[in-house]
């Protein structure tokens, strides 16, 4: 789509990393481009803004960061947090709470002064006010020790000169404020101020939680959705960093990440620059740090469990994905099909599905091979699976689990394919004279040349084979029908997985268990049936298999023995 509507493109030289993200975030304002991350909150969330320049300062609300040279704390979500800091805020620190204008027109108090709220600046001189305007900044920055230590050394002080008054309203003070700051969570043992950001993606949906913690409290949390988003996450990661500390006025001491992305270093030197201190851009990989970021993502995912229809969201998927793949019809049904192997051994096939784009966890089958005997040969193995599932579907009748599914998947390429059509048409089906679709997707991995360092092959795009269509297609990365056609198959891969080692564990006791003198094929079924599954024999005692139907002590004492031995080799 970017593609088509592009008609040229300019670019800028800058002399470093810095520099080219300072003229990006300028131009993004300024052009408003169309694919652009977009903070659209910018009139739902409110800030609370301090001007230190005035002569008596005042909290007030507002709406919108601007560069004005004043100090802004927040954003606050949901707003009622915000009227309720500012409230506590002026009644435990007496500020004033009057516009300028009347702050200059008054001759005298007001209530707020009459009910110790506001000391009358309006009026009266008021000397500890500059004190009162750094306790309420600390206050909202999150600064607990600091401001409580202040407001210790006044009080005392104040008792020491035998103000009483004035220090009882110190201790008053001091004490709401710690009321204040033990409802908020201690998440962190340092004392510096972090923001954390968690992040969470569904196809091309994603949602952001920002964590402040300050002096290692959790002292606010905001969350940010965007739609339609199919750039990679590293992409969305940094756009969405650089407009978001473009608006926001304080700056902490670490950004902690979920995920890196290229340019953080410029980023973190932007940031430093703009807050006049030293400021960390890390994506930590364990300890405390990263903790903080997986209770971020955390957050994130139940944001977007709270405010997202997974149903909307499953039609939008499945639509997408039919107009990508031009399919017949809406792929409401859809089914996968995977092979589970291991040289030859107990070869198994899987069937998911998908209604409506949700797992119908009811509707699974798994599928014993029983024509691949001792040899790995996945066509054969799912020409044998699909054969026995379109078999049944030829006497189904409409609403029957087994009908043809709108879309039919087998997890492979162009052979898995061709197998699939051909279990079609030895079936008596025949693409377009019946109501499914048929896709092969499959995932590659792009072999390291020789003498590469370990670990530098990487994963290539998932590709979609289509029917007579002779190159395949790749989906953008990050795109809904992309993730849902991964969703089906790599649930079909566990699903197989998963029967896969259990046929070979009970097969590799079995054969095992053959090998106890006294313990012959009759004992071995007698055995099994009597216990019901593996682990109840491995845990039971000798008396507990002599008393199995067809065992006698000896023997009994053979398979305890045996059991036994096999499991101190395992530890």
């Amino acid at each position: 789509l970017l593609g088509r509507l592009l008609g040229d493109i300019e670019t800028i030289v800058t002399t470093n990393e810095k520099e080219a993200l300072l003229v990006e975030d300028t131009l993004v304002k300024q052009h408003r481009p169309r694919f652009n991350v977009k903070l659209r909150d910018d009139k739902n969330y409110l800030v609370l803004r301090l001007d230190p320049r005035a002569r008596y300062p005042r909290l007030e609300l507002q709406r919108r960061i601007r560069e004005d040279g004043a100090r802004y704390f927040g954003p606050y979500y949901p707003a009622r947090a915000a009227r309720a800091t500012l409230k506590a805020a002026n009644k435990h620190f007496g500020l004033r709470s009057c516009t300028d204008r009347m702050l200059t027109s008054r001759t005298r108090p007001c209530l707020q002064f009459q009910i110790g709220w506001c000391p009358a600046p309006c009026v009266q001189e008021v000397a500890d006010y500059a004190d009162r305007v750094r306790d309420v900044t600390l206050f909202l920055e999150g600064r607990s020790a600091e401001l409580t230590q202040r407001l210790q050394t006044r009080m005392q002080a104040a008792a020491a000169a035998e103000e009483f008054e004035r220090a009882a309203a110190l201790r008053d003070r001091l004490a709401a404020v710690e009321v204040a700051l033990t409802q908020q969570r201690v998440v962190a043992a340092t004392l510096v101020d972090q923001d954390v950001v968690g992040y969470h993606r569904e196809g091309d949906v994603v949602e952001v939680a920002f964590l402040r913690v300050r002096q290692g409290r959790l002292t606010g949390q905001q969350r940010f959705s965007f739609a339609g988003q199919e750039f990679p996450d590293d992409e969305i990661l940094s756009s969405f960093l650089s407009l978001y500390y473009h608006r926001e006025g304080t700056v902490p001491d670490e950004v902690l990440l979920p995920l890196p992305f290229e340019g953080a270093a410029a980023l973190a030197e932007w940031l430093a620059e703009r807050a006049g201190h030293r400021v960390e851009v890390l994506c930590p990989q364990r300890g405390p740090r990263h903790d903080l970021v997986g209770l971020a993502n955390t957050n994130a995912r139940a944001f977007f469990a709270t405010c997202r229809d997974p149903a909307v969201d499953a039609q939008e998927a499945l639509a997408k994905l039919q107009r990508r793949l031009r399919l017949s019809r809406l792929p409401r049904r859809i089914e996968c099909f995977d092979i589970s192997t291991m040289q030859g051994v107990a070869t198994v096939g899987s069937r998911v599905v998908l209604v409506d784009g949700q797992p119908a966890k009811n509707q699974y089958r798994r599928f014993q091979v029983r024509t691949v005997n001792e040899h790995a040969d996945d066509y054969a193995a799912l020409y044998e699976v699909l054969s026995r599932r379109l078999r049944r579907a030829r006497d189904a009748r409409e609403g029957d689990p087994w009908a043809l599914p709108d879309l039919l998947v087998v997890d492979g390429g162009k052979g898995q394919l061709s197998t699939a059509l051909m279990a079609l048409r030895d079936a008596g089906l025949e693409l377009g004279k019946i109501e499914m679709d048929l896709i092969g997707l499959a995932k590659e991995v792009h072999e390291a040349p020789a003498g590469a360092a370990p670990g530098t092959a990487r994963d290539l795009p998932d590709r979609v084979y289509l029917p007579r269509v002779k190159d395949p297609l790749q989906l953008r990365p990050g795109s809904a029908e992309l993730l849902l056609l991964r969703r089906v198959r790599d649930e079909s891969h566990r699903f197989a997985i998963a029967y896969h080692r259990k046929l070979r564990g009970r097969r590799a006791l079995r054969s095992a268990l053959a090998e106890i003198p006294g313990v012959g094929p009759k004992r071995r079924r007698e055995l099994l049936r009597h216990f019901g599954s593996v682990r109840a024999l491995r845990a039971a005692t000798r008396d507990e298999i002599a008393a199995a139907p067809g065992m006698s002590r000896p023997a009994a004492e053979a398979v305890f023995n045996f059991l036994r031995a096999v499991g101190n080799a395992r530890e």
